[in-house]
């Protein structure tokens, strides 16, 4: 299968960006001829740690080591981003099942919205299967070393942020 011209949209929240977001985008980019890395700006989702700027920042920052990688930000329907932006599908990570039905729903809602934009889930590598935001969130204002799960520039985010050592 040719990847040529096809652009894949990868949206989320990212506050912060994990390794297992990365590791995502990365896969993406090897399955996609472009990915844009959609960050919200407004989200039904509690108030995010970061601010919009701060985490499109540092998910080009995490990306920077791929060339068909663009970060963007959205707000409203992720469909409506993704056909401003030319994109074919919309990729997904999921790390349990949970993920997956809730996914999937969201999968089955868009399709309604835009028919024609696929959904492709792929599943968290599984050193990344445990790894959450909010849970990254969670250990770093405790004060737990969360320097494995995040680029090290988040890492200094994270400890700047919530001045903990991170």
């Amino acid at each position: 299968m040719s990847t040529e011209g096809r652009i894949a949209l990868c949206p989320g929240t990212y506050d912060p960006v994990t390794l297992g977001h990365i590791d995502i985008v990365e896969r993406a980019s090897r399955l996609f001829a472009t990915v844009v890395v959609a960050v919200a700006e407004g989200s039904t989702k509690k108030q995010p740690l970061f601010t919009a700027d701060e985490r499109k920042t540092m998910m080009r920052t995490g990306t920077t080591h791929l060339g068909n990688v663009e970060v963007t930000g959205f707000t409203g329907l992720v469909t409506a981003h993704a056909r401003e932006v030319g994109a074919c599908a919309i990729v997904k990570g999921v790390r349990t099942a949970a993920d997956f039905d809730y996914e999937a729903q969201m999968a089955g809602f868009n399709g309604r919205i835009a028919p024609g934009l696929e959904t492709v889930f792929l599943p968290a590598s599984p050193e990344w299967a445990f790894l959450s935001s909010s849970g990254v969130r969670e250990a770093a204002a405790w004060g737990a070393d969360i320097s494995g799960w995040v680029p090290a520039h988040v890492a200094d985010a994270l400890r700047d942020r919530i001045g903990r050592t991170a």
